[in-house]
């Protein structure tokens, strides 16, 4: 339930039709990223074993917050709708309501008072995967928690299953809420009856770029493979006390917040 050009359209026929896909069906070339991807040599993008993020939460000003939440909507056009029927895909979300399971007692009260950016945290053992009766979620070989628009049906388990309140249903026609045209004609928009959320920015790491909000955080977000001991948030761990939303859940979340 994606918007595509002609363009689109005859370049995955022609993908679809070449020898060679490693195994790619036309429904998976469908997903963001996944057409960039197989365009280009693999040389050319970003891979991991494990993607993960970690965020310095004391260096985040509000204006560096709402500029990673910015880029994030406009890029993927995520529209505004003042309703509890919005969509979000990163948000601000205050200390009990992003960790409820944590003690907050004697927590410093700088850390307390504090917004946190909360987001999908694509989770190792994701609940919504196990759920979906249609495969419309799924894990990628590299960890991130992907959808797949065509294959939702709107049945929102996942969002039952989600600990973390990171998926939005679109009640409404979010094309009606974005200006025509919409904020970035590359990436698609949704329709009507299905699940969307953070992706950690596929369509990028498929050109070898950073997601979004990562480049927006002025290096409050460190990204990189978690299965690599030299990468930028492996090394932050290492030194710094980190927490992370629900964790005790089982899910494994790959979004640490360093504290």
């Amino acid at each position: 339930m994606m918007a595509f050009n002609r363009r689109d359209f005859l370049k995955i026929a022609g993908l679809s039709a070449a020898v060679g896909l490693g195994g790619q069906t036309a429904w998976e070339l469908l997903l963001p990223g996944h057409l960039d991807a197989a365009e280009m040599p693999a040389a050319s993008g970003l891979t991991a074993k494990r993607w993960g993020m970690a965020l310095d939460v004391k260096k985040f000003t509000p204006a560096v917050r709402q500029a990673c939440i910015g880029v994030c909507n406009q890029s993927h056009n995520v529209p505004k709708i003042d309703s509890k029927q919005g969509l979000k895909w990163i948000w601000e979300a205050g200390y009990e309501a992003a960790f409820p399971d944590l003690e907050a007692e004697y927590v410093e009260d700088e850390i307390k008072e504090m917004p946190f950016l909360v987001m999908c945290n694509h989770c190792d053992n994701p609940p919504c995967v196990r759920v979906c009766p249609t495969k419309a979620t799924f894990k990628r070989g590299d960890g991130i928690v992907m959808m797949d628009m065509h294959r939702c049906i709107g049945c929102r388990f996942c969002m039952a299953a989600c600990p973390y309140g990171s998926r939005s249903f679109n009640f409404h026609d979010p094309r009606k809420f974005l200006p025509d045209p919409a904020p970035n004609k590359d990436y698609p928009t949704r329709t009507k009856g299905v699940v969307e959320k953070c992706t950690f920015c596929t369509e990028r790491l498929a050109v070898g770029k950073l997601p979004y909000c990562v480049e927006a955080s002025q290096g409050a977000m460190l990204f990189g493979d978690m299965s690599d001991a030299g990468s930028a948030p492996r090394k932050a761990l290492r030194t710094r006390y980190s927490i992370r939303r629900n964790a005790a859940l089982g899910t494994n979340p790959q979004v640490y917040y360093l504290i």
